[in-house]
């Protein structure tokens, strides 16, 4: 993976020059922006760039497998709120925008179900709403 625009004469499109030194950091983002260097799975996971890098399997679906595992630690947990928190997380620059998500999450069901199963020390049921 890599973004190679410089060597063919372009600037990398697609938001890549802001958001690949929000995630590696700026000085390693322009060192492979303006090489265009290319790089494997395990070199992106070692700069953070990936959560996860997987040796290929014989069917040739390891990423897809990684994927599905990580989707079905997700699963059961609170809709409302994975939802929340993934837009708080893209929108965190804007601050008001966050503290309208957390007034938007603690009225609903789920959050008063996640609560009292904690209180009660048993797993919640959350219902999306």
């Amino acid at each position: 993976m890599g973004l190679i625009e410089t060597t063919r004469g372009l600037l990398p499109g697609a938001g890549g020059t802001q958001r690949l030194p929000r995630c590696i950091g700026e000085a390693l983002a322009k060192e492979l922006i303006f090489t265009g260097r290319q790089i494997d799975g395990q070199q992106a996971f070692s700069m953070g760039l990936v959560n996860h890098s997987v040796p290929q399997n014989d069917e040739g679906d390891a990423a897809y497998q990684r994927a599905l595992t990580l989707a079905k630690e997700i699963l059961p947990q609170a809709p409302i709120a994975v939802k929340m928190g993934k837009l708080a997380i893209n929108r965190g620059i804007e601050v008001k925008k966050i503290d309208i998500l957390k007034e938007t999450n603690i009225p609903t069901r789920d959050r008063q179900e996640g609560m009292a199963a904690f209180r009660e020390k048993r797993a919640p049921r959350f219902i999306g709403k």
